[in-house]
């Protein structure tokens, strides 16, 4: 192999390891529904800096939220026995 294809070929693997996935494309709904600190903190930052989070994270990030408020939507709604009365 030459020299240069030796140079390229490390400078390509030095490149590709440099522009790895961050942090942000790891963290999925369930993921982020499942620690709440992330959570909290990637809702600070979406309310005060969107443009650099992405509209992607930030949207996970609400969805994560509803799930957490909502739950996972398998408990039937169950009405009083009694109709209240006013």
């Amino acid at each position: 192999m030459s020299p240069f294809k030796t140079v390229a070929l490390s400078s390509l693997t030095i490149l590709l390891t440099a522009c790895g996935q961050s942090s942000s494309s790891t963290d999925t709904v369930e993921s982020l529904a499942a620690n709440p600190e992330r959570l909290k903190e990637l809702r600070q930052q979406c309310k005060t800096d969107r443009a650099k989070l992405g509209d992607d994270l930030c949207n996970r990030v609400a969805e994560a939220t509803n799930k957490r408020f909502f739950g996972d939507g398998r408990v039937p709604y169950t009405p009083p026995k009694e109709p209240p009365k006013f």
